[in-house]
Order: C-alpha cells, then sequence, then structure tokens
C-alpha cells in the first residue's frame, strides 16, 4: 500500500523557492508590535503544567497558556543550545553556517538578525541571558572558548543589539557567577562586565535588567525587541531554598531541578505583571518556548529531572523529545485564547512570521530563510505549513539516542535517515497517531518516503552551497568544514 506525499508538501521547485526570502508583505500603518523571545533552556516538553505536569508549578506559563496559544508540535531549530538559537535570529538553519554543536563556530557577521532586521524600523533591541552564539571578550579569559587570540568573538552588540546583560555559556541557576564549571561573567558591552545584583536566583537576576530595558523603551515611546534567554534548568541545576522547599518531598535533586523551573516562571510572571502595568501588552507579541528538549541524565546521582512527556529520545536527539519543545504566544486581543495549533512550528518561524507583521526588508542579496511565516496562522486562518521543516546533527549514535542524523517533518509524517546505500536505517513516522514515534511505517508509505527523503537530500545541498558563502555579497571563511553525509553515525565526537 502505497500512499502520495502529505497535500501540503513541495515539488522540487517550489521547497527551493520556498527557501528563498521573498518581498515581505507591507504591514499595516502603525504596526510595530513590541518582541519578546523568552527562552528556557534544556527544558522538556513536559515539564510544565500546560502541558499536563502535575508536578513543577508552573502558573505564569498556565496563565499565559490560557490567555494565548499553546502549540502541541513546536520544534526547536536543533536538538542543543547553541544551534537552536542561532534560527531564533535568523530564520536559518544552523548548517548554513557553521554553529553545528553548542560551543562551536559564531554566528557569522554577514548573517541578518531580528535585531538588525527591526533597527531601521526603530526598535531598541536588547539581549539578556545566555548568548551561545559567540565569545563575548577577547581581554581575559572567560568560559570555555573566550579570552586572548580566540577566533569566535562575537557577541550580540555586533549583530544589532543595543543593550545587553550576556553570558557566553551555562551559568549555576542559583548565585550564578559562583561555583562556575567554566568561570564566566555577564556582559554588559566591550569590556563590561557587571559587578552588582548578581546573588540568588539567576533568572531573577536576568530580569531585573530585562525590566528597565522596557521601561525605558516605552518611555521614549520606542517599540522594542527583547530575547530572554533563562539558564533554567540547564546544569549547573541549582535551586534556593525557598524554591526547594516547595518539593521537599522529593529527592534533592528533583529540589533543585523543579524548584528552578518554578523560580523561572515566577519571573515569567513578574514580566506579564509589567507589560499590563505600562499598558503595551495587547501591544507586544509575547513567545516563550525551551531551546531542546531535557538533558539526558535522569538516575538518581544526576540533578536532571526533565520529562518529555512520553516523546522518544531527549536533547542531542531529532526524535521528537529532543526537538518537539514546549511553546506558547501570548498577544491579548490579537489572537484567539486558550488556542491549542497542531500544526508543525519552529523556532525558525519567529523572524519570518516578525519581518512580514512589521514590514522589515531583508537587506543584501537573497538568501535561503528556512522558516515560515505564522502570520496566517495567528489571524486564525486556516493553516496547512507550506513548506517542511527539516533537521540536521551529527553526534555518535549512543548521544543521539539512536536517532539518524537528518531528519524531515511534512504533514502528519517524520522521516529520519542517513542517506546510507540502502537505506537500512531509515525510520518514517505518523505524528498524528504515533507521536511517541514507535511504529515505523516507511513499508505502508514507500512513496511518501521517497520524496521526503530527496528533498531532503535537496535541502542538505542548499545548506552546503549557504555555508560556502554563496549567500553572501562579502567573502565567508567558515570556522568549520561542512560536514559530508556519510551514512551513518560518526564513531566518536
Amino acid at each position: 500500500m502505497t500512499e502520495p506525499a502529505p497535500a501540503d508538501s513541495l515539488d522540487r521547485r517550489r521547497f527551493l523557492s520556498a527557501l528563498a526570502a521573498g518581498p515581505a508583505a507591507a504591514a499595516p500603518k502603525g504596526e510595530r508590535p513590541n518582541i519578546i523571545l523568552c527562552m528556557a533552556d534544556d527544558l522538556g516538553w513536559g515539564d510544565t503544567g500546560f502541558n499536563g505536569n502535575t508536578v513543577i508549578r508552573t502558573p505564569h506559563l498556565d496563565s499565559m497558556a490560557a490567555a494565548g496559544i499553546r502549540f502541541s508540535h513546536f520544534y526547536a531549530g536543533g536538538p542543543v543550545c547553541s544551534p537552536t538559537r542561532g534560527t531564533c535570529l535568523t530564520g536559518r538553519h544552523y548548517f548554513r553556517y557553521g554553529v553545528t554543536h553548542a560551543n562551536e563556530g559564531m554566528l557569522p557577521k554577514q548573517e541578518i538578525t531580528l535585531a538588525t532586521l527591526l533597527k531601521p524600523l526603530g526598535y531598541s533591541t536588547g539581549h539578556f541571558g545566555k548568548w551561545h552564539l559567540g565569545t563575548l571578550t577577547r581581554d581575559i579569559k572567560d568560559g570555555r572558548r573566550g579570552g586572548p587570540g580566540n577566533p569566535f568573538y562575537m557577541p550580540p552588540w555586533e549583530h544589532g543589539f543595543d543593550v545587553c546583560f550576556s553570558t557566553e555559556q551555562q551559568v549555576p541557576t542559583w548565585n550564578p557567577m559562583e561555583n562556575q564549571a567554566f568561570p564566566t561573567r555577564y556582559w554588559e558591552g566591550p569590556g563590561q562586565s557587571a559587578s552588582s545584583n548578581l546573588e540568588g536566583d539567576d533568572s531573577r537576576v536576568i530580569m531585573d535588567r530585562v525590566l528597565p530595558f522596557i521601561r525605558n523603551a516605552v518611555k521614549k515611546t520606542q517599540p522594542f525587541l527583547a530575547v530572554v534567554w533563562f539558564h533554567a534548568p540547564h546544569q549547573q541545576v541549582v535551586a534556593g531554598p525557598r524554591y526547594r522547599a516547595l518539593y521537599a518531598k522529593y529527592d534533592e535533586g528533583r529540589q533543585h531541578y523543579y524548584g528552578c523551573i518554578t523560580a523561572m516562571d515566577e519571573q515569567i510572571g513578574r514580566l506579564r505583571q509589567e507589560l499590563r502595568r505600562l499598558g503595551i501588552a495587547e501591544n507586544t507579541q509575547f513567545w516563550f518556548a525551551s531551546d531542546n528538549g531535557p538533558e539526558g541524565m535522569t538516575g538518581e546521582e544526576g540533578t536532571n529531572r526533565g520529562s518529555t512527556g512520553g516523546l522518544r529520545g531527549r536533547k542531542r536527539s531529532l526524535f521528537s523529545g529532543g526537538v518537539n519543545v514546549p511553546a506558547l504566544l501570548e498577544w491579548p486581543g490579537r489572537i484567539q485564547a486558550g488556542r491549542r495549533v497542531d500544526a508543525a512550528c519552529s523556532t525558525l518561524d519567529y523572524l519570518p512570521t516578525i519581518r512580514e507583521i512589521t514590514g522589515a526588508r531583508l537587506p543584501g542579496r537573497p538568501r535561503p530563510i528556512d522558516g515560515i511565516s505564522l502570520r496566517p496562522l495567528l489571524e486564525g486562518k486556516e493553516f496547512g505549513r507550506p513548506a517542511p521543516l527539516c533537521f540536521r546533527y551529527v553526534e555518535p549514535r549512543k548521544a543521539m539516542h539512536d536517532a539518524p542524523t537528518v531528519a524531515m517533518v511534512e504533514g502528519r509524517f517524520k522521516l529520519l535517515t542517513h542517506f546510507s546505500e540502502g537505506g537500512e536505517e531509515d525510520l518514517l513516522f505518523d505524528l498524528s497517531t504515533d507521536r511517541g514515534e514507535s511504529e515505523n511505517v516507511l513499508r505502508r508509505y514507500p512513496e511518501a518516503a521517497a520524496s521526503m527523503k530527496k528533498r531532503l537530500r535537496e535541502w542538505v545541498e542548499s545548506c552546503k552551497a549557504s555555508h560556502s558563502g554563496a549567500d553572501y555579497d562579502e567573502p565567508f571563511t567558515p570556522l568549520e568544514p561542512f560536514p559530508l553525509l556519510t551514512g551513518s553515525w560518526p564513531d566518536k565526537a
């Protein structure tokens, strides 16, 4: 039995044209909403109340879900931190510009970010929390890679952000400047590191910088872009005494993990309250998501207790547990409250959506954009994703929880492959009936699988061309070679 590719699939010409950024539709006069992109770090799909968790207290996120849209099939751009962060800002897959793993490469200066896109429209732009797309100093040792002579220097202020309170990598989620595995600082600009108000809950430390930025923009009657990337609940997972006490009946690891999520949720509540106090909630798009699935350490000796909500795989895997993440959008008066969206959406879609709504123009030569605009969906129109979602991540088999290294989500189907000669590892899942990815239906739908696999290979070739500098007006020398298709997992990292 065979079935044609899903109704919203694209032939080769339409697929490749969908990758290219065409002209944005003009926004209505005055359509300059404030934009907030909040992101948790290693938060699992099942770690929030709005996705069914009955233990971890997330009342403010749950209230946000009730007031806005809850996405059931929202995908992080990648299964680890740095790659997804790049997709949030560019709308482009990370294999196009060489940020293929955490602590690898940097976001090239030639990439167009949301901040550089919105600044010509009068936006004030701020980045707060974890950056992880390049080092922040060449002056002193900082984190894993920062310091004199490093080639990875690419801080947020080089990508259009006016105000920064940023770390290059993870910090402890309580007393963030203490007991660090890789000593790093919060940086506010070139050579300027923060020295005060750095104690206690790290999510609160971050939010204490976000709120003044927003107030200042409102005072100046400027629209704003606030990118708020929390560290919770990434290792080193530490919760303060008050938050641990909420989970006193659980073991110490769970107290810390659950507690730091509740602490982060509390800061989401502060932010929502401030938007209403300032009278700007109805003109603010407030997005929330996670950068990937939960960390893989789940034993009694570990501090990570993240839940995938029954999805297969975890962080570093292209199974849904690694990339299908909790996600929300609140925009009072502009989107239907309490709505659940089952269509596939992604962090790749932030830039195209915001670009179309604001009427922003992409400068320079046309370049492939992997995300799509969700504006029709936000307006309540019937929505079928017009282009597939493609994934690639290359790690040893165990690290990837047995998931192959290339994947595509299109309509009801998800294909995973290595492009090996015989295709023995190929997997096809019907996500409409099998969210847990337990039954390989490839033999039932071979034509759909073959069509998806063909277009996946074309997409990989498109990424390879981008990586060689084809999208840029100026020369580009990637820091890392483009990983070629090998037909299998690598033997070692």
